[in-house]
């Protein structure tokens, strides 16, 4: 393989001139240009990334924050995160933080010590005090989750607003006893869209039954499948359901499946997400759609934005109510 001192040499050049010629100086004559990138060309010499990132104290590396790898909603954020840092020669690392702050603090020093350029953060459990501490001088970016009154740009949708459409929808359809199945409320996006809910009941006159609210410490499957067991286990049961996740709308889904109740016939069932999914239950689930690829870009986008020094301000993105089987059917 060809190295620099190969090309000056067939170019009848300096190798500073060659590392001018690449780092795409101003101050070399269009002749002497020329002379270079054919030399190049004719010896199919690639140039180090490594060495001129280096030099020009970059590493065209962001690192993305998911507290897990196996949750569906990120994957199609992490698809537009990645088209948009590819087209800008960037590089992704994935870091799966389990919600370990060990784990956070080695994805924080990357930046610090320049191995990375800059953080998009999708873990609502992360340590907000020292996420903020960081992007005092290094670029960071929330995405989804965020924090209120916050410095830290982010993109994300009006959850409070998303949550009304789908316990609205359910309402207007006759289906006026709503239970919630909630995650744990010290997010951010669990609280906003209790109130999206709670907000929807008020304005038809409803009333706020507490044991109709469940709050499960994890958004998979499992939790949506016993959430849905406790509401079924009431004296009065919900006529419908609204779940603050698609894989628990799912799990609720499974768990009246397995207890023979009609859906929606009996028990109506909306999520939230629009996550592949939720188009292959049975029936189909009626869900609130986040554009999780445009929320990808979108960050990836402000992230870089942010990087080359220029000012960037928070984004809210439209959602949509995909109306399916699970409460027209």
């Amino acid at each position: 393989m060809a190295n620099i001192q190969q090309v000056a040499k067939t170019a009848g050049v300096s190798v500073a001139t060659v590392s001018r010629v690449l780092n795409k100086a101003t101050s070399v004559t269009p002749e002497t240009r020329l002379k270079v990138e054919q030399a190049i060309k004719a010896l199919n010499y690639e140039p180090s990334m490594l060495g001129r990132n280096l030099r020009n104290s970059e590493s065209r590396l962001l690192l993305v924050l998911i507290p897990s790898i196996s949750n569906p909603f990120y994957t199609e954020i992490i698809n537009g995160i990645q088209n948009i840092a590819i087209a800008n020669h960037y590089n992704i690392l994935l870091c799966e933080t389990d919600s370990n702050p060990e784990r956070e603090n080695i994805y924080f020093h990357m930046v610090k010590n320049k191995v990375a350029d800059g953080v998009i953060s999708m873990d609502p459990t992360v340590n907000m005090q020292k996420l903020n501490e960081l992007a005092e001088n290094h670029s960071v970016i929330l995405c989804s989750e965020y924090e209120e009154g916050g410095c830290i740009p982010y993109v994300t949708i009006d959850n409070e607003l998303a949550a009304y459409h789908a316990v609205k929808h359910l309402i207007q359809l006759g289906m006026d006893q709503v239970a919630l199945i909630n995650s744990d409320e010290k997010f951010l996006y669990a609280r906003q869209r209790r109130n999206g809910y709670e907000r929807a009941l008020r304005e038809f006159q409803l009333p706020i039954r507490e044991e109709w609210i469940c709050n499960t410490d994890q958004l998979d499957f499992q939790h949506g499948v016993q959430a849905m067991r406790r509401l079924l286990q009431l004296e009065e049961r919900p006529t419908a359901v609204f779940a603050v996740s698609d894989t628990l709308a799912i799990g609720a889904l499974k768990e009246l499946k397995t207890s023979g109740l009609r859906v929606p016939e009996e028990i109506a069932v909306v999520g939230f997400d629009k996550i592949s999914f939720s188009n292959m239950t049975n029936p189909t689930l009626t869900t609130v759609s986040q554009p999780m690829y445009q929320m990808g870009c979108t960050a990836a986008t402000m992230l870089i934005n942010q990087i080359k020094g220029n000012k960037v301000e928070s984004i809210i993105l439209e959602h949509e109510l995909i109306i399916r089987e699970s409460t027209m059917g």
